[in-house]
């Protein structure tokens, strides 16, 4: 699973005031959804945007979510990560 294509997709949440969240995407791996990227609410100092991988999609990774200082920086965190690396 770790050798296909990861795509970075907008996701469509909404807050819980009714508007549609922006800086939160899917990271998917061919249809399936392994992973999320968004601007966390609460995170380090100067790293807010926040990666993970999905519920059950980290079975064999030692480092499942980190911390970046943009978007661009944690997609490529998390594909080091997804690759084992």
């Amino acid at each position: 699973m770790g050798q296909q294509e990861l795509i970075l997709k907008r996701a469509t949440r909404i807050t819980p005031s009714g508007e549609l969240k922006h800086d939160d995407y899917d990271v998917l791996c061919g249809d399936k959804v392994v992973g999320r990227i968004m601007k966390a609410a609460a995170a380090p100092v100067g790293t807010p945007w926040l990666w993970t991988f999905a519920y059950g999609a980290h079975r064999d990774y030692s480092t499942t979510y980190g911390y970046a200082v943009d978007r661009e920086e944690a997609m490529k965190a998390f594909a080091k990560a997804w690759r084992g690396e």
